[in-house]
């Protein structure tokens, strides 16, 4: 499965790249050290610090040690993306397609890095967007559905976009738009694999993310952007447990 911006985070430039370089691949070099836990200033400068970064992943992965990142050295920087981008078991419909692809995401904890909106998961889901204004969530939630389209395949139920106020419309176009407000049996009316927004108004919608579980009374939840807190604008993909107040709903089946 491949889209046209992957290219540019899976791809390591020339020969390799080592200390003493300053072109754009460094800096992501350093972002993948440091989602690994080996942190370094993101700066696009490889010195002595990413140097011996590299060098103490490498040995951690049982590679040359020689703190020179060569294709080898960054696939293994760069696996999570690949993992979650392997196709899933077989599943029956797109909603349950869409929550395999999510687990697998939430499995490799994707989040910024480098600043607010920023790194390699941000670009993922945002076609190679990233930085302040660059809010993921919606993002990240179409980013699933497609990937569960293709994978299964199956046809999209609305246009993939970056922004709630969009996504509401596309549903409600589409006849897949179900107000919290007219919800009265959650259990019958929505189905895992189905996608939440955060009403903050009628026509303004604040947050996007993946129903994984109905109940009665509330929801769980697979959603980016977010943090253990549930804020719109946080740093990672993580797992909630949601009520319905103040919440619209994109059915997919």
């Amino acid at each position: 499965m491949t889209y046209p911006w992957l290219q540019r985070e899976i791809t390591c430039v020339g020969k390799g790249l080592k200390r003493g370089d300053h072109v754009p691949d460094v800096r992501k070099v350093q972002e993948w050290l440091t989602l690994h836990d080996f942190g370094v200033a993101i700066d696009g400068d490889f010195g002595p610090a990413t140097e011996r970064a590299v060098m103490a992943f490498q040995q951690k992965n049982d590679l040359s040690g020689n703190g020179v990142v060569d294709q080898g050295t960054f696939a293994a920087l760069t696996a999570p993306l690949q993992r979650v981008l392997s196709p899933p078991s077989a599943a029956p419909t797109l909603g349950a397609m869409m929550l395999a692809c999510a687990g697998q995401h939430l499995e490799e904890h994707p989040r910024e890095v480098g600043g607010q909106n920023r790194g390699p998961w941000v670009r993922l889901y945002m076609e190679g967007n990233e930085g302040q204004e660059w809010a993921w969530c919606a993002g990240f939630t179409c980013f699933i559905m497609r990937q569960a389209a293709d994978a299964l395949p199956a046809k999209l139920p609305v246009k993939p976009t970056f922004s709630c106020d969009e996504l509401a419309a596309r549903a409600r176009a589409a006849g897949i738009f179900v107000s919290g407000m007219h919800l009265t049996d959650p259990v019958s009316q929505l189905t895992p694999g189905s996608i939440f927004l955060n009403r903050k108004s009628v026509t303004d919608w604040t947050h996007a993310g993946l129903v994984t579980a109905v109940h009665n009374d509330t929801f769980e939840s697979i959603e980016g952007n977010t943090n253990d807190a549930g804020d719109r604008e946080g740093y990672e993909v993580c797992r909630r447990i949601r009520g319905y107040d103040n919440k619209d709903f994109v059915r997919i089946q």
